[in-house]
């Protein structure tokens, strides 16, 4: 039944919009009461029942979704210095800044960080923001942090990286399921259904997880891997698909290249030793094995607890060789695809945040790209810098000699989220300049020298891409309150201000010059450039991306509308999308997809005497990402309210430890406390804790992957402490 938060009347008419928080979008209608004064009034939310991803089901993140809208917690006036500060006064400050920080340090003086969260619009303006107005190569997202190893496994296997590569429909007509490292029960529940449906039909659920998670426990097989193990795992099913005869070899022949050379690698991967090396007992291998071989379609899936390492890349890519060796890519009703987290960490990664990619997943070093790009907003390819840093290595450096002394950061809270958090704090304190833009005081803003305040997910339209590359559109259902801007107009404020000449006195260039990275008059009017209406910037990003991987081309907000989402690539508005692009050819010059042979190496930060203990994180039902939105609901606080270490019994005994009692826990970077947890789900060399919080992120290592640059966030070395 449908939550209000309080009975006004009369109610506005629905709007049909999606959820704010995760890659799933789940459709919900969301109403606003009007108040006596005509203003909006409290908010109720129902869920969508034509949206197939959640198909009239929402968990309790989403059913609370409005509490934020109308709370106390807001930001409705900008501030400077931290004290309010009118429009004039922020935008004015920071155009001066950035102006003197690029006149002395040159482009790359100034970064831009953005967010997973963005709308496909916010992502695509904010990239071209860096590039075009700003002329820095420091761009990048914290959707590095989520799906990035997944992303260059994809690239490299199949030529595109599309979370999942059919729709999620799809799962509940297979006969197995193999989730590596992903607990959808607690991150999406919805996607539940689809996995139930499945086992209804005869299906069974394979799990491989350090923990038994609400999803485990709904699995007809749990695989309970040694944190960092997953990729000897993955070798070890393939060596045993080979060795009992469940390769489709016509398949392979047919529709691959390299399989010979992953052959012979993982033949040295017999089952008896990755059981020592992963804890899995060789009778699960085997079975799970026999499940996925004896599927007439299967589906192998991978998350975050696979691909949030050093060597995720490689992970992933061994998890879609043994999809691969089974025949299951590009066919119906089977495949390989990735669970996407954020809520739109497919989109937002497609047209521009990344620090080596222009819109349409085009790369920034490839001279066609640019010269496309170029062509579409106006100006020269060689104006368009090349790739920056990713985001940890941009993050590392702010503040220092040789990185930029000046960030602007758009829907993204690094104190929390960034790996070695409390390093990365320093960097954001060292810096001469820190802009964030943002609905809620977060840790982040708070040591923010400006903080814009941002419209909410209700409160603007704009188009959204889900995990299965579904493009959905999102509508306003209430008017923002006032003093608040989106930011879109935020941009281009800041657009205009630094393409103007700049004013004598004000710090930056000598009077009279354009500013750092600006075109001189005659060039683009950035009033222009930088429309405020979405659907000017959506079909914008329409022709940036035409012709391009992530093809938009032919969708509109109307076919959205008409069609309840459009599957890219859509390289025309007479193209009926692509829900399965694989199933005539991969991506690749030859069509055919590519085995990539992979080896299993230990964690970058193994146990050892002092530091006994695997850490592994990750996310609780009532809560999402840093939990900044999240927190400040007090119906998902009554249900997690305060950060956690999650311990087996066996080693609470060991350590005389009892729940509920403070525990320390100390990494080589950092310490953080929380209240003991034990409990027989995890192994005993293990322990859990949520990042919603400060305190888990203070502890990971920030190692990256040497492909996709992504944080080892799921494993790291720590000791616990008894507190008192």
């Amino acid at each position: 039944m449908p939550i209000s938060l309080s009975a006004p009347t009369p109610v506005k008419a629905p709007a049909a919009t999606h959820c704010p928080y995760c890659a799933l979008q789940c459709g919900m209608n969301v109403a606003a009461g009007v108040t006596e004064e005509g203003a909006d009034g409290m908010v109720t939310i129902t869920p969508r029942e034509d949206v197939p991803a959640n198909a009239g089901g929402l968990c309790q993140k989403g059913w609370t979704a409005g509490e934020l809208l109308t709370g106390g917690h807001r930001l409705t006036t900008p501030l400077l210095h931290g004290e309010p500060a009118s429009w004039d006064e922020a935008l004015g400050f920071v155009a001066a800044r950035v102006r003197a920080l690029q006149a002395e340090h040159g482009p790359d003086g100034v970064a831009v960080f953005g967010g997973g969260g963005l709308t496909n619009e916010k992502a695509y303006l904010l990239g071209k923001f860096a590039r075009m107005v700003l002329r820095t190569s420091q761009i990048d997202y914290n959707g590095r942090f989520c799906m990035s190893s997944a992303a260059a496994a994809s690239n490299r296997a199949f030529g595109m990286d599309r979370g999942l590569p059919f729709p999620i429909t799809d799962l509940a007509a297979a006969d197995a399921v193999l989730l590596a490292g992903g607990n959808v029960a607690e991150t999406m529940p919805p996607f539940v259904r689809h996995l139930t449906a499945m086992r209804q039909n005869g299906g069974s659920l394979i799990v491989a997880d350090p923990r038994l998670t609400a999803t485990a426990r709904q699995a007809d097989l749990h695989l309970q891997p040694t944190p960092g193990t997953d990729l000897a795992l993955a070798l070890g099913l393939l060596h045993l698909a080979i060795a009992e005869g469940y390769v489709d070899e016509a398949y392979v022949a047919g529709r691959t290249n390299g399989f010979d050379a992953v052959r012979t690698s993982v033949a040295a991967w017999w089952p008896e030793r990755v059981e020592r090396i992963t804890g899995v007992p060789v009778s699960q291998m085997r079975r799970a094995v026999a499940i996925l071989g004896n599927a007439r379609r299967a589906a192998v899936l991978t998350g975050r607890g696979v691909e949030q390492h050093a060597k995720g890349t490689d992970t992933v890519t061994a998890f879609i060789n043994l999809a691969l060796a089974l025949g299951l890519p590009g066919r119906p009703g089977s495949g390989y695809g990735c669970i996407t987290g954020q809520g739109n960490g497919q989109g937002g990664r497609e047209h521009g945040q990344k620090a080596d990619q222009l819109p349409g997943y085009r790369k920034i070093d490839d001279p066609a790209a640019r010269e496309h790009v170029a062509r579409v907003w106006g100006i020269d390819p060689d104006d368009i810098p090349g790739p920056g840093r990713s985001a940890y290595e941009l993050l590392d450096v702010l503040g220092t000699d040789a990185g930029p002394r000046g960030l602007l950061l758009f829907g993204s809270n690094p104190v929390i989220s960034a790996p070695r958090a409390g390093h990365v704090a320093e960097r954001l304190r060292s810096l001469d300049l820190l802009v964030v833009s943002d609905f809620v005081l977060s840790e982040t803003a708070a040591l923010a020298d400006v903080v814009l305040p941002s419209t909410q997910w209700a409160e603007e339209q704009g188009t959204m891409t889900n995990l299965e590359g579904r493009v959905l559109l999102r509508r306003r259902a209430l008017t923002p309150p006032s003093g608040v801007r989106s930011d879109l107009e935020i941009l281009q404020a800041l657009a205009v201000r630094l393409r103007e000449p700049a004013p004598a006195g004000d710090g930056g260039a000598t009077p009279g010059s354009t500013a750092p990275g600006s075109t001189a008059p005659g060039g683009p009017d950035m009033v222009r450039a930088f429309p405020t209406e979405p659907r000017e910037v959506f079909d914008e990003l329409r022709r940036a991306s035409a012709g391009g991987v992530a093809d938009y081309a032919g969708i509109t907000y109307e076919r959205i509308a008409a069609e309840t989402g459009v599957f890219w690539p859509c390289p025309d508005t007479g193209h009926p999308g692509t829900p399965r692009p694989f199933l005539d050819r991969f991506a690749t010059p030859d069509g055919r997809a590519r085995f990539v042979p992979v080896e299993h190496r230990p964690p970058g930060e193994d146990v050892d005497e002092e530091y006994p203990l695997y850490l592994t994180t990750g996310r609780v039902l009532a809560h999402y990402q840093s939990g900044a939105q999240t927190r400040r609901i007090d119906a998902l606080n009554a249900v997690v309210a305060e950060t956690f270490v999650e311990l087996h019994p066996d080693l609470a005994e060991r350590l005389e430890v009892s729940a509920g009692e403070t525990l320390r826990v100390v990494s080589r970077r950092g310490r953080t406390e929380g209240v003991a947890r034990v409990n027989p789900a995890i192994r005993a060399d293990t322990v859990f804790m949520p990042f919603h919080w400060a305190g888990a992120n203070l502890l990971t290592n920030p190692e990256l992957d040497p492909v996709s640059r992504m944080p080892e966030f799921k494993v790291c070395a720590v000791r616990l402490e008894r507190v008192g």
